[in-house]
């Protein structure tokens, strides 16, 4: 038989291709060639006739991974690969479900139920069991009953353990709830998405032959990115693979599994030779995509991860540029010399959509974009909607729209009832009703009608609340500053309360938004001028076709790929996530290191890392150390910028880049900045000051350390090399 779809793969593709019989692990690093080896290896299986398309089974995550397969695998065989069993899990589960939804208690036309719908049915639950809706959030109480399904765990599986895992909502009355909603759907004949892996999990437990007959049919099982499997995922994969055949062939890269925060579980990839005795493991570590310089910076920072099976990348591409690692004063600086450096490689011809900036935090977004705006540099978000595009923005901007604006009905309009406050469709009806006939504003409409008995009970005693705090918070736009004023807004509004209330996964990172967007108005001299600010950059920046620089998260740019990549702020309390470290430990640490490699692995010809000396987090400006991911990088393969003079008063190198508070952990990078002092630069008495703690006066000397009675703070111990005299 003509081989010639192999002809491109190197060795380790290959014997990845033709391994077919047993349990297979491919560790495929990354830009070795993954999608190319499963779709050579379903290739290789139909052309050699191992198996028919329909008895080849192939699991991918997203729909657009599925139909890029079915073109490459059509391509190499030369025809249409009809019938293959290939697609999301979802997709895959639904094909099963429907074939035998009478064993699951329902009709084979079941609906699929979007969150809308779910959400509406948790709420009519909550009520009729009279549950408070604010200690029992909706979507709150959906995400529980998300992750135990996630689990495997239908109502009567879920344990006092398995809830005390699943946040505060998850007790006794959520479980409650998560019956009555299994019942409630099996009546309306409907499933949510988590339902479909859930039940085809029961329908093969519960229904041996059923299993059986699946087992026997698929002859081939292949898994892509097997490190993003959560458990009932797992479970799924697992009855299907013991059939007597039990080739299954996982693809995955165990330094690339950034979702545990969503339920990914990398210990599915790190067992799997103990789950599946025998099981061959083949490396792929010809990495095609970047430079040595970049692989070997990659590779030495992922191996201090402990949790991994352990591969080395390497490359025949030329060296290359060394990494960059650039100190910059603060976030504004950052931005301008990403700006800078994306004109720069653009007059130099490279393209815009071929570099991206990659951010850990959506929060950090706002600041480049308003640089991009300002040079004229067409960019897109990927991943998610521009900053001041997104809803939380959307509904702050409202609200300080209509302090500033009262007769602005659409942005009245948008923040009624948000958060809630019993204001119903009824009532908005009724004042938008009297608006029209009056030709007045929803404003004044409101006004009139609450001296009138057509506006009652709750909806009118929280009408009324709510324009007495708009007119208390005008009167404070001459005496408060602006972005003290924001942070009033929002948080005597309630709408701060809520999404701190809210234990969605996106709901720390709106939080954090909002204390981003509070801080951009602090750099106005008003409101009115930044929302005159807002208007005129929203205006300017129309999303339009071609090429454009890609700003992002880390997590959404896995899976791509550019010539130059902005690896910005890495520094402690921005990168790694004091979150994820809070919550998740040295598993969550280790995860965030993942997430540093995985944005590394981005950059086909140079990276260039950033960090800020210091650094305006949400809600608080401080004084910011490099990451001690920067520490963990290769010197060999790292050039650290110096920028002489723009750090501060004093000349210095890089010791002032690092400045500002004692360094948390010692590290080579750490020792390399550290400022070298033999000889004080101070007396006794000297007044001095620090840009965390303000102005003092020097008590006492020792080496490079002072203590400092400063102003307003007291006594503190600082490096000398932190303060300067006054």
């Amino acid at each position: 038989m003509n081989e010639q779809h192999l002809d491109d793969l190197n060795e380790a593709q290959r014997i990845a291709v033709e391994t077919i019989d047993g349990p297979v692990l491919v560790l495929a690093g990354a830009g070795t060639g993954k999608t190319r080896v499963l779709t050579t290896r379903i290739a290789h299986i139909l052309l050699h006739r191992y198996a028919w398309p329909s008895q080849v089974l192939a699991v991918t995550f997203t729909n657009k991974a599925s139909q890029e397969m079915k073109e490459r695998i059509s391509r190499l065989i030369g025809h249409s690969a009809e019938g293959l069993w290939l697609g999301t899990f979802h997709s895959l589960c639904v094909r099963i479900l429907r074939h035998h939804s009478e064993l699951i208690g329902l009709k084979s036309n079941f609906t699929i139920l979007d969150t809308d719908d779910q959400l509406r049915l948790i709420k009519q639950l909550l009520k009729a069991e009279e549950l408070d809706d604010k200690r029992y959030p909706p979507r709150q109480v959906l995400g529980c009953i998300g992750r135990w399904k996630d689990r495997g765990l239908l109502p009567e599986k879920v344990t006092a353990a398995q809830m005390s895992k699943s946040g505060y909502v998850g007790d006794e009355n959520t479980l409650k709830i998560y019956k009555d909603y299994q019942q409630r759907l099996q009546i309306l004949n409907a499933v949510d998405f988590g339902d479909l892996l859930l039940l085809a999990v029961t329908l093969f437990t519960t229904h041996p032959s059923i299993l059986k007959t699946y087992q026997d049919q698929f002859k081939y099982i292949l898994v892509d990115e097997y490190q993003d499997t959560n458990i009932v995922q797992y479970l799924w994969l697992r009855l299907l693979a013991m059939g007597n055949q039990n080739n299954l062939c996982c693809v995955g890269d165990d330094d690339q599994s950034i979702y545990g925060w969503r339920g990914a579980e990398i210990g599915n990839i790190l067992k799997f030779e103990e789950d599946f005795p025998g099981a061959k493991i083949i490396r792929l570590e010809e990495n095609y995509r970047s430079t040595p310089q970049i692989l070997g910076v990659a590779s030495t920072l992922i191996a201090h991860n402990s949790s991994r099976l352990g591969k080395t990348l390497r490359t025949q591409r030329d060296v290359g540029d060394p990494v960059q690692v650039r100190g910059v004063w603060d976030g504004e600086e950052e931005a301008r010399f990403v700006g800078e450096e994306i004109e720069n490689f653009h007059r130099k011809g490279e393209t815009l959509s071929s570099m991206a900036i990659l951010v850990r935090a959506s929060f950090q977004m706002r600041e480049f974009e308003d640089r991009l705006i300002t040079l004229g540099v067409p960019y897109r978000v990927i991943g998610g909607p521009r900053f001041y595009e997104r809803q939380e923005i959307r509904d702050a901007l409202a609200y300080l729209r209509v302090v500033m604006q009262p007769n602005d009905s659409l942005a009245f309009e948008r923040i009624i009832n948000t958060p809630r406050r019993g204001i119903g469709n009824s009532t908005l009806q009724t004042l938008h009703a009297y608006a029209r006939i009056n030709l007045i504003s929803l404003v004044e409409a409101t006004r009139i009608l609450l001296e009138t008995d057509e506006l009652r009970g709750q909806a009118k005693a929280a009408l009324n609340s709510l324009l007495l705090d708009f007119d208390r918070w005008r009167s404070m736009l001459e005496k408060v500053p602006p972005k003290e004023l924001t942070g009033i807004i929002l948080d005597e509004s309630g709408y701060t309360a809520m999404w701190l209330e809210d234990k969605s996964p996106d709901a720390p990172g709106r939080l954090e938004n909002l204390k981003e967007l509070a801080a951009a108005v602090g750099q106005f001299e008003n409101i009115a001028s930044f929302l005159e600010h807002v208007s005129l950059i929203m205006e300017n920046s129309v999303i339009s076709q071609g090429d454009m620089v890609s700003l992002m998260t880390l997590h959404a740019a896995k899976g791509l790929e550019f010539n130059t990549v902005f690896l910005a702020g890495w520094e402690e309390g921005v990168f790694p996530n004091p979150r994820a470290l809070t919550e998740a430990g040295e598993g969550g640490l280790e995860e965030e290191r993942r997430l540093a490699y995985v944005g590394l692995t981005r950059a086909k010809k140079r990276a260039i890392i950033t960090f800020a000396v210091n650094r305006r987090l949400p809600g608080e400006w401080q004084s910011s150390m490099p990451s001690r991911f920067i520490d963990e990088l290769a010197r060999e393969h790292v050039e650290f910028i110096n920028q002489p003079g723009i750090f501060g008063r004093r000349r210095g190198v890089w010791e002032e880049t690092v400045a500002l508070q004692e360094r948390p952990h010692s590290g080579l990078l750490y020792d390399q900045l550290a400022l070298k002092t033999t000889t004080s630069l101070f007396s006794l008495g000297d007044r001095v000051f620090h840009i965390k703690f303000g102005y003092g006066r020097v008590t006492e000397i020792s080496g490079d350390k002072l203590d400092v009675h400063f102003e307003h703070t007291g006594p503190k111990k600082v490096m000398a090399s932190f303060v300067v005299r006054k």
